[in-house]
């Protein structure tokens, strides 16, 4: 429900979203939450459809006579993109602790939509040479800037909004919103590839999903122009006048605890996620129709599953849904990243399976991270880690499987994601239980 204000009290403090009923939301709160999902699914729609058609412009946009150079180049501006997180991260998370979740989401929203329009526009190698390619590295690092705060300001706000006994349920909403935006995008691709020949996809096809991404951009700018602010900032930015500095200092551990969580699962979901398309087109030579749809189903399956994963935390607790999110995959990724061949089953089968088991995990991290810190400083404090872990290990995953591959085989590149999920198994077994903490402090 939305609180009036007691009389004497300032009038913005009716303009809050208070804790969502147990029960039945209303229609008001029903579309904030939509305006909440939505940008944070043109996010990962943006990163999606980069990764799944950057074998078509990447010899649009770097030269065409080394084929290979120029996807390698395309990844490597998909992994500097994602060097400008940590600061967007900490931008953008700082102007949601100190002028409001809604003020950041807005923000972010419109600055990835001009980076998705840039990037339909780009100009050719041909036509620009070099140029083009600057183009596209400006366009990603705008993208990163606002994809560092986008998905800490959302999680943050979909936590503080949630009713305690249900915030893992709720907090379900991010990656439900982000996978759909990985769908959508792979679905782009998948009917793209049906009804245009590849010349045509190569030369202007490539261009349709970001400009429509653009457009969703621009409003779903407008749907959150009309989002009301969360109670828990309003309470905490009425009432608390000390400096920010010391409280993230004292913060440092659950810092730490952030980076800690994210590597693992965030490099083993991009893996099945978002490049599997790409590698199993490449070196597994599976047509690209079939790859785009065994990932789109897969990925139809871990949405499903993330709701049901959500409503476990919020029975078990949280260390339970971690420790199953990150540990199962460390026996998982090693037997079926083999399993990948020309057949349709041979990718949708291994990536189902691992995804599903990922999502205990996905489901709860916006919920976990927001239980880590105060609310002064909960969209900075996770922001900045999130983003650098981000950062170094989910943007670098697809170029760096790539070359593995082709330097030292795909044994390499498990053994790397197998080490990373170990570490944030480690980190999940020694995390305090947050299930139910009261986001008001």
């Amino acid at each position: 429900m939305i609180h009036k204000p007691a009389p004497g009290a300032p009038a913005a403090a009716a303009e809050i979203a208070a804790p969502v009923a147990p029960n039945k939301a209303t229609k008001a709160q029903r579309q904030t939450l939509f305006a909440t999902g939505l940008g944070n699914a043109l996010e990962w729609y943006d990163w999606g459809i980069y990764s799944a058609f950057a074998i078509y412009f990447a010899t649009e946009v770097f030269n065409p006579k080394d084929p290979l150079a120029a996807l390698l180049g395309a990844m490597a501006v998909f992994a500097v993109g994602f060097i400008a997180r940590p600061l967007g991260g900490f931008v953008f998370g700082w102007l949601a602790d100190h002028m409001g979740r809604r003020a950041s989401m807005i923000s972010t929203v419109g600055l990835a939509s001009f980076g998705s329009l840039m990037i339909a526009l780009v100009p050719t190698y041909n036509a620009a040479g070099a140029w083009a390619a600057v183009v596209l590295l400006t366009a990603r690092l705008l993208q990163g800037l606002a994809h560092g705060g986008e998905m800490p300001s959302a999680q943050t706000y979909i936590s503080e909004a949630a009713p305690a006994a249900r915030r893992g349920l709720w907090s379900s909403l991010i990656y439900v919103s982000g996978t759909s935006g990985v769908v959508i995008g792979l679905l782009f691709g998948y009917f793209l590839n049906l009804v245009l020949s590849k010349q045509d996809m190569q030369a202007w096809g490539w261009r349709i999903p970001f400009i429509i991404g653009a457009v969703l951009g621009l409003y779903t700018l407008i749907a959150r122009s009309r989002m009301k602010e969360t109670e828990a900032f309003m309470e905490v930015k009425a009432s608390v006048r000390e400096p920010v500095w010391p409280e993230i200092r004292r913060n440092w551990r659950s810092a730490l605890r952030v980076i800690g969580l994210g590597v693992g699962a965030t490099v083993c979901y991009y893996v099945w996620s978002v490049s599997a398309v790409q590698q199993a087109v490449l070196i597994h030579k599976m047509d690209q129709g079939t790859a785009l749809l065994a990932s789109v189903l897969s990925n139809v399956v871990l949405i499903i599953s993330l709701p049901f994963w959500g409503k476990f935390s919020d029975r078990f607790g949280r260390r339970a849904n971690m420790l199953i999110g990150t540990g199962v995959p460390i026996v998982l990724f090693p037997l079926l990243v083999n399993t990948i061949g020309q057949s349709f089953w041979s990718l949708f089968l291994p990536a189902t399976l691992i995804l599903v088991f990922m999502g205990a995990v996905l489901s709860i991290s916006p919920a976990v991270f927001a239980e880590m810190f105060p609310t002064r400083i909960r969209t900075v404090g996770v922001a900045v880690p999130y983003a650098v872990a981000v950062a170094i290990f989910g943007g670098t995953a697809p170029y760096l499987q790539s070359w593995t591959n082709a330097t030292f085989g795909p044994a390499a590149f498990t053994v790397y994601v197998v080490a990373l999920l170990a570490i944030s198994t480690l980190v999940a077994w020694k995390l305090p239980e947050t299930k139910g903490k009261d986001l008001t402090k």
